[in-house]
């Protein structure tokens, strides 16, 4: 029987006092004063919010674990400064660990990172190896514009990135590819600024040989790839113009993509071009998109639903829903081989 592993959720309805104390860090940097003790969060309190949301959703829709991270849209790591970032990173991740902690037969978890953009990584891999460690999660968010909408960093290529690579593949742990808020307002966050992001990102790796230097890094690029798969003709043809190895060889036995796209026929086309070896099933939900398709008259991010009418076999199917996660997330993998031991 197949385990169905959705590898994109993040924790969107939060107990009212997490984002309270957000609100309070904020303005304390403003004001140029400390920020508030964080606040003390019931198990009950978490309990309700997950319980009305993601655990109802997950139920009724027939998966059985979540892949868990902070919610995308607030890491906001361009929000202060790395005295903010670091702080903020801790309880949103400290907050997912409980949630794990709670629910574990549901979710595991992913963390976020301090990148405040005038920093180095180095609190970003003290943050990953605590999560990894310490609480027991399986990989992590990493945001290639910590800017916010600007994309002032370096390339996911640029040496700027190395140690932190160093880091992941020393916890043999993969990274979602995810932005954050847009502050641009040019950008929709959503709609723009992630699809945007996504496409950006695989270009910058495709222009580079970061898998040369690093052949087990892993990264899924979310939201179905962004417009890669449908322009996949054009980066084929970019990488021949740019004298690189064909995609198969350069960058697909490292990155991976979601099916968070919100409709059967993106779906098709993902399954289509991409190989399957290379997809990862995902809803994001409760996120991005949470109204119902009149079209259809089922929820847009219901991807489950589409997954199941791909005109594919079982055994594509079942590394789709369970066997690729297993494959980029060896934690998980192991921990999943634990649970059945």
């Amino acid at each position: 029987m197949t385990l169905i592993i959705d590898c994109h959720g993040h924790y969107t309805v939060l107990p009212k006092a997490h984002d309270a104390w957000r609100e309070a860090q904020k303005a304390a940097f403003k004001a140029g004063k400390p920020a508030p003790a964080y606040p003390e969060i019931s198990d009950d309190e978490i309990r309700e919010t997950v319980e009305a949301n993601q655990l109802r959703l997950v139920k009724e829709r027939g998966a059985d674990l979540t892949i868990f991270s902070p919610r995308a849209s607030a890491m906001a790591p361009h929000v202060g400064d790395q005295s903010v970032a670091v702080p903020w990173a801790q309880a949103c991740n400290n907050l997912i660990a409980r949630v794990v902690d709670l629910f574990p037969e549901t979710f595991v978890g992913v963390c976020m990172l301090p990148q405040s953009p005038e920093a180095d990584m180095s609190s970003s891999i003290d943050e990953l190896e605590r999560c990894v460690t310490e609480l027991g999660f399986v990989g992590c968010n990493l945001n290639p514009d910590p800017g916010g909408g600007h994309f002032q960093s370096p390339p996911l290529t640029d040496r700027f990135w190395y140690p932190f690579y160093e880091a992941m593949v020393k916890l043999d742990v993969p990274a979602m590819i995810h932005v954050s808020g847009s502050c641009n307002p040019a950008m929709h966050a959503t709609g723009g600024y992630y699809l945007a992001a996504d496409t950006v990102a695989f270009m910058q790796l495709l222009e580079g040989d970061l898998f040369a230097d690093f052949p087990n890094l892993r990264f899924i690029i979310p939201h179905g790839g962004g417009a890669v798969p449908y322009h996949w003709g054009r980066y084929r043809g970019l990488a021949d113009m740019l004298k690189k190895p064909n995609l198969d060889q350069h960058l697909m036995n490292n990155i991976f993509f979601d099916t968070c796209v919100y409709h059967q026929p993106g779906i098709d086309l993902l399954a289509d071009v991409i190989d399957n070896k290379n997809i990862l099933f995902g809803s994001e939900m409760v996120g991005a998109v949470r109204g119902i398709d009149p079209t259809t008259g089922f929820y847009f991010d219901d991807t489950k639903r589409y997954v199941d009418a791909l005109d594919i076999s079982e055994a594509e199917r079942h590394a789709i829903f369970e066997g690729n996660a297993r494959r980029v997330f060896p934690r998980l993998d192991a921990r999943l081989k634990e649970r059945c031991a």
